[in-house]
């Protein structure tokens, strides 16, 4: 008996016991930060220059992934379909997130963010032929329910409504990115398809960007978020996310989905001094609800 080969399984589980949890919850606290560096640094980049950075960085961090997969992206069609995906999963919805971080507290593009999985499972219903089932439908007009307290809300007497629906038209974006994919890129190495959107993306925002570049000097604490916003939150996050999908699977590794709101309202509070409002409390109660409740099995 090989006990060398039947050692290694139990390793490989126990090991899954402890650091599946700890790389949620540090992946968590990674794309929460994301709402928190927008906050700091969308005044003084403006939306596009600052979506410009985020790309760029975060496609350099992945481009070797890329690199070493660059036999499967020989076509110039895939390539259209990448530029694509790209604008829908990526660029567009970054800007709408930094435009959003102009007008509202980090922590309300963080809640925003959570109404990714429910329009994931709305525009396969709506577009794909998907069945939503009684569960997931009353989940999604629950989640809406979250969306209009949220918008409903003021900060320090001003509205954030408009904020609120450029961070769920965002979201739902995300839902048609990540239909698209599913259906268009499976079997690509999914870290190379990431560079690769990235990518396309930073040559296609590069002359919005460019014209809208601030005139006025950045300061450094802009900058360094800009920098973490676009190697962190978005390079090493997505290695990390992929890695999970690789070893625990897509479903457990989507789990990450309840973590990002906490942490970014979380570091909002700790860093920035943003409060939590009783709406933003009640918005993401209903919102992270009715995620839970999506996506529990049917019986």
């Amino acid at each position: 008996m090989n006990t060398l080969a039947t050692d290694r399984p139990l390793r490989s589980l126990r090991e899954s016991a402890w650091l599946t949890p700890v790389e949620l919850a540090v992946l968590g606290a990674i794309w929460g930060a994301s709402f928190l560096f927008m906050r700091v640094a969308a005044n003084d980049f403006g939306p596009m220059p600052l979506v410009e950075v985020r790309l760029g960085l975060g496609s350099l961090v992945l481009l070797p992934f890329l690199w070493r997969s660059r036999a499967h992206f020989a076509s110039p069609k895939l390539w259209g379909k990448l530029a694509l995906i790209g604008a829908i999963n990526s660029a567009v919805p970054f800007m709408l997130f930094a435009w959003a971080a102009q007008r509202a507290p980090a922590g309300v593009g963080a809640i925003s963010n959570a109404m990714t999985v429910l329009f994931t499972a709305l525009v396969g219903f709506l577009f794909f032929g998907e069945k939503i089932g009684a569960k997931r439908a009353v989940a999604l007009f629950t989640g809406f329910a979250g969306v209009v307290v949220l918008a409903s809300g003021k900060i320090a007497g001003a509205s954030i409504g408009w904020a609120v629906l450029a961070g769920s038209a965002a979201a739902f974006l995300y839902g048609i990115g990540i239909n698209l994919v599913r259906r268009h890129l499976t079997g690509l190495p999914p870290a190379a398809v990431a560079s690769a959107t990235l990518g396309t993306s930073t040559l296609l925002t590069l002359p919005f960007a460019i014209a809208t570049w601030p005139q006025h000097a950045i300061p450094l604490k802009s900058w360094l978020s800009a920098g973490m916003l676009g190697v962190l939150c978005t390079g090493i996050a997505f290695v990390m996310y992929y890695r999970l999908i690789a070893r625990v699977g897509a479903s457990r590794a989507s789990t990450v989905t309840y973590l990002i709101p906490v942490f970014g309202v979380a570091w909002a509070w700790l860093l920035l001094g943003e409060s939590l409002t009783w709406t933003m409390a009640i918005s993401a109660a209903l919102i992270l609800g009715s995620v839970a409740m999506s996506q529990q099995p049917s019986r």
